[in-house]
């Protein structure tokens, strides 16, 4: 029997699909974990959230540490292309594909919106035809820049213990924004001591500046890598805010 690419590359994919006559909008999701780890609260409760709102998910399992970029970028943009060659496999539509991260999961998947359809040398199988341009972003207190505000042990798991300014530059992806980044929900706490809020705030003013629609939500007071924040009254009100302007956008269908 046949073998698909997808399925070659499923130890590194679960899938958490939905079934039905019409293709769902899929999201990839890529949890944080600091370019160390995955943090398995941000994975798969987060698919199944989606999947409640009707939304089919794949998890990635990003390369991390000791693997540098571009290798984790190399994943993302391989799974949006993969999930755009295979979607009548998959039940889902080609053309409402998104991807949501979480801390330095948010800035992987912010990388796959200002660096998409780049070559990085990936696998050479054909693919690279397809566009990676994620068709919106969902960020969840990402690191963005990695300059003054940056978290630390992200920049050394990505870009090593003394990286050249040209690379820190690059890498810093408020500086990469573009009128064609994708649409971009984001969100963060005021006081988050892990990223700072300036990340977000950062990354909003390049949206701004290039006149990306985008919705932020900050919030006043919550640690680091909450998830779904379903322990804090006022920051789990995320997921309905996501759930609203992911119907804005056309992912799901209007009440």
């Amino acid at each position: 029997m046949h073998t698909s690419q997808l399925e070659m590359d499923s130890e590194n994919i679960n899938r958490y699909l939905l079934e039905g006559q019409e293709p769902y909008p899929l999201i990839i999701v890529c949890p944080g974990g600091g370019y160390t780890h995955h943090a398995d609260h941000e994975g798969e409760p987060v698919a199944q959230w989606l999947n409640d709102i009707g939304i089919s998910a794949l998890v990635l399992k990003y390369r991390i540490s000791p693997h540098q970029h571009p290798k984790p970028l190399q994943d993302a943009q391989r799974t949006i292309r993969l999930a755009r060659k295979h979607a009548n496999e998959l039940g889902v539509d080609p053309e409402r594909i998104g991807i949501l991260g979480f801390s330095a999961g948010g800035h992987l998947a912010a990388s796959t919106g200002v660096f998409f359809d780049t070559d990085l040398q990936g696998e050479d199988d054909g693919m690279d035809s397809l566009s990676s341009r994620p068709d919106l972003m969902v960020l969840c207190y990402p690191v963005i820049t990695m300059g003054a505000d940056t978290h630390e042990g992200s920049k050394h798991a990505l870009l090593g213990a003394d990286p050249e300014l040209a690379l820190v530059e690059k890498m810093s992806l408020e500086k990469q924004i573009q009128p064609h980044t994708p649409p971009t929900f984001l969100w963060h706490t005021a006081d988050d001591e892990g990223v700072p809020v300036t990340n977000s705030l950062l990354f909003a003013k390049g949206l701004s500046e290039n006149k990306v629609p985008y919705s932020m939500h900050i919030f006043e007071s919550g640690k680091h890598g909450l998830g779904l924040a379903e322990d804090y009254q006022d920051i789990k009100s995320w997921t309905s805010l996501c759930e609203t302007w992911l119907r804005k956008r056309g992912f799901l269908k209007r009440k």
